[in-house]
């Protein structure tokens, strides 16, 4: 699966960065027979709207007819990655240091899977996050999904 969400940001980021947006992450979700192709975008500055969703999609739905990239039926979605944005890369920690996350690893680390905390940083490939006054590194890649716990 990374392979091919690999290809598909290749494929995306361009027509996103021409629409003056940022490609956020891309995922596929299984609901039963259907599949689900989520894009996130986002702006640097003042966050995206509804008018910047339907422009990608209308320019990724053509070129993703055409290049024919995944096999099947699948739904096209476009969204911001919202207040609880999930999180795809290192960069991302790093943007979001300073923000509380909720992790769920790929396999238990000290007998669990979850973890709440606030993000400090990113040191080599690891994200610093402090979690009950304790200080954990996790390597970026035993991390599966990561998203951040809004603050009102």
């Amino acid at each position: 699966m990374a392979g091919k969400l690999e290809v598909l940001s290749e494929l995306v980021d361009p027509i996103v960065k021409s629409l003056g947006c940022e490609l956020w992450g891309i995922e596929f979700v299984s609901q039963g027979r259907q599949t689900l192709l989520r894009v996130f975008i986002d702006r640097e500055e003042g966050g995206v709207g509804l008018s910047d969703c339907e422009a990608v999609s209308r320019q990724l739905s053509a070129v993703l007819d055409v290049e024919d990239p995944i096999p099947g039926e699948y739904t096209l979605e476009v969204s911001s990655p919202g207040m609880d944005r999930p999180i795809f890369t290192l960069e991302q920690y790093v943007r979001l240091a300073g923000s509380r996350v909720e992790m769920r690893l790929r396999v238990p680390f000290e007998g669990r899977r979850k973890y709440r905390g606030v993000i400090t940083g990113v040191e080599n490939d690891e994200v610093v996050v402090v979690c009950d006054d304790h200080e954990f590194l996790f390597p970026f890649d035993t991390i599966e999904k990561a998203n951040v716990i809004p603050q009102f």
